[in-house]
């Protein structure tokens, strides 16, 4: 009796269906827009607050040599086409996020290769991407070697001693170039450490000795917010992390000891939540300020927020973080980084929508 029963609902509802089907077609023909319709025109669609309240995107990391984000395998042509969707929408400023990371490097490397067995490159990346800068009028800044053992032992000694020969290796192969307008020291510290100042003033003024002291220095550290978790855990958020006055009195003494070789700071911007982004910025912003620095932000266009690590961020996350940036009056914005969590060939689809919204958002065409 179940069974029968059973078969009668489904054959009833089966027949329903059936004869519902071309109505519902129909209605879902007539209420869908044409082809050709402007999207623009539904309701419910347009933007809803002021239009590029925000400081805008003018520079980008470009990170060739990583250790938790895919490569994407691009040839020169694939390059080539993203510099020109930078440029469309008003990015100035590449920077190579580190020339090379342990044993992959970006160039080849005479010293490198030889002192740590560095793997020889298939391209020369540093000489496409300043190629490339020059051909669409960017600056380049050149981000330092990254041994990887400060990342095992908090040891910046090696570093230090790398770079000595990488930069002077660096300036004789590409100074020549008319992009090539800065460095980046590429060790990423969040709070003080015992070779922080003596290793970012040793390398910031082995730049400005080499290149000259009009080639800018800067940094991108990270602070060290509720967020500031190893990307190899299972938690998002931690439960210590620093003050506003630990980190102002902090980065305060560093600034003293690091102001006269570095001269702009973008601090990471994803390590704090969205309703701390006014207090620590407004901090950051009045340091800069006190030491003749430059405040930059590295808005972070990739999410911190979610389980899986790492995707595109969501629009309004990337909106109200350079919201904080204008109302905080920094100087430019930067990001991690353009080609993989903006890039509207970015192997990560949420890319391509993001790139539409942040034109939308700042009115660009």
């Amino acid at each position: 009796m179940t069974n029968r029963r059973n078969f009668l609902k489904e054959a009833l509802f089966t027949g329903a269906a059936a004869l519902a089907a071309p109505f519902m077609a129909k209605a879902e023909h007539t209420a869908r827009p044409s082809a050709g319709a402007d999207a623009t025109a539904l309701s419910g669609g347009q933007l809803i607050v002021p239009k590029a309240n925000a400081l805008p995107i003018t520079g980008t990391f470009l990170d060739e040599i990583s250790h938790d984000i895919p490569h994407q395998n691009w040839g020169v042509k694939e390059w080539d086409a993203d510099f020109r969707y930078m440029k469309a929408i008003g990015i100035d400023t590449v920077i190579v996020i580190r020339s090379g990371y342990r044993k992959f490097i970006t160039y080849p490397s005479p010293y490198l290769m030889k002192k740590h067995g560095c793997y020889m490159p298939s391209v020369d990346l540093i000489e496409m991407f300043l190629s490339l800068a020059d051909k669409y009028g960017m600056k380049f800044y050149f981000g330092l070697y990254d041994s990887g053992h400060y990342w095992d032992t908090g040891d910046m000694s090696w570093e230090m001693d790398d770079n000595k020969y990488v930069i002077e290796e660096v300036w004789q192969r590409y100074g020549h170039h008319k992009s090539f307008y800065g460095w980046y020291i590429s060790t990423e510290i969040s709070r003080g450490t015992k070779w922080a100042i003596p290793a970012f003033h040793a390398m910031g003024k082995q730049c400005k000795e080499v290149s000259g002291a009009d080639k800018p220095v800067f940094i991108s550290p990270w602070i060290d917010g509720k967020k500031a978790v190893s990307a190899a855990s299972d938690h998002l958020t931690k439960a210590e992390s620093v003050t506003v006055e630990e980190h102002e009195k902090e980065w305060n003494e560093i600034f003293d000891g690091i102001h006269d070789v570095v001269d702009c700071c973008a601090f990471q911007d994803g390590h704090i939540d969205y309703d701390e982004l006014d207090a620590f910025f407004s901090v950051n912003k009045k340091l800069a300020d006190r030491y003749g620095m430059q405040c930059w932000t590295n808005a972070e266009t990739f999410d911190r927020d979610m389980p899986i690590r790492f995707l595109p961020i969501k629009f309004d996350k990337l909106r109200l973080k350079l919201e904080a940036a204008r109302r905080c009056h920094y100087d430019k914005a930067i990001t991690f980084e353009f080609s993989h969590f903006l890039s509207p060939q970015s192997a990560y689809v949420q890319a391509h929508h993001l790139y539409d919204r942040y034109k939308e958002y700042f009115n660009l065409r």
